[in-house]
C-alpha cells in the first residue's frame, strides 16, 4: 500500500517503496517479484492470475517509449515472468502520444479513462492468447488499467484480461498501518469514470 500524504512509519516506508519502483533500480525487482511469487506459492493468494497460460502485458508509462526496459511495469512484468508466474511478456501496448502523469496532476485534472484509451495502440505482434494479465506497477482510481483493459480487448475479444498492480494507493486512507496487504478487487465504470474496489 502507499500513503501519498501520510506520517506514520508505514507511510513513510511506503513512499521509499514507490520512489525506489519509479527509479527503475534494478536490484529491486526481483525482490519484489520474489515477494508476489512467495503470496501466490506459499499464500495461495491471487489465485486463477497467474500461471504457465499467462502472458503479461505491462502497462505504458505515460509517454511514449521505444524501449521496453525503460518503464516500470515491463521490467516489473519480466521479474514476474522469471519467477514462472506466467509463461511469456508482450510488451505490444504502447503509448501513441503522451498523456498528463496523474500523480502530479491537480485533482480534477488527471487523465480520463478516455484520454488514456486514445493514446494507447496494440502493436499486432502477439498471435494468440487465452489468459492476459496487465501489469502495473501503481493503481490509484484505475483509469490506466481500465483503458488499458478496453484497447486489448479489441484485439483478443476471447481472452480473459485481468490486472496486477504492485502498488496501491490509498490517498483517502490518513495513515496506512502496513505495507503489505495483498487483496484482490475490481476496477468497474462508474458513471464515466473508472472506481476502485478496494
Amino acid at each position: 500500500m502507499y500513503s501519498p500524504r501520510g506520517s506514520g512509519i508505514a507511510s513513510c516506508c511506503s513512499r521509499r517503496l514507490r520512489a525506489r519502483l519509479k527509479a527503475l533500480d534494478a536490484t529491486w525487482f526481483p525482490r519484489y517479484a520474489a515477494r508476489v511469487h512467495e503470496q501466490v506459492a506459499e499464500q495461495g493468494r491471487f489465485r486463477g492470475l497467474f500461471g504457465p497460460d499467462v502472458v503479461l502485458v505491462p502497462v505504458p508509462r505515460c509517454a511514449p517509449c521505444t524501449r521496453a526496459d525503460a518503464w516500470v511495469a515491463a521490467r516489473l512484468a519480466v521479474a514476474l515472468q522469471q519467477t514462472g508466474l506466467a509463461a511469456a511478456v508482450w510488451t505490444g501496448l504502447r503509448r501513441k502520444y503522451a498523456v498528463r502523469k496523474s500523480a502530479t496532476a491537480a485533482d480534477g485534472a488527471r487523465p480520463s479513462v478516455w484520454e488514456h484509451y486514445d493514446s494507447l495502440t496494440l502493436e499486432p505482434s502477439l498471435t494468440a492468447a487465452t489468459r492476459l494479465v496487465l501489469i502495473d506497477d501503481v493503481v490509484t482510481k484505475g483509469r490506466t488499467l481500465l483503458a488499458a483493459a478496453m484497447r486489448v480487448r479489441e484485439c483478443f475479444p476471447n481472452a480473459e484480461v485481468r490486472a496486477f498492480a504492485l502498488v496501491r494507493t490509498m490517498g483517502l486512507v490518513a495513515d496506512v498501518e502496513q505495507l503489505l496487504d495483498p487483496c484482490q478487487g475490481e476496477i468497474s465504470w462508474c458513471g464515466e469514470d473508472a472506481r476502485r474496489d478496494p
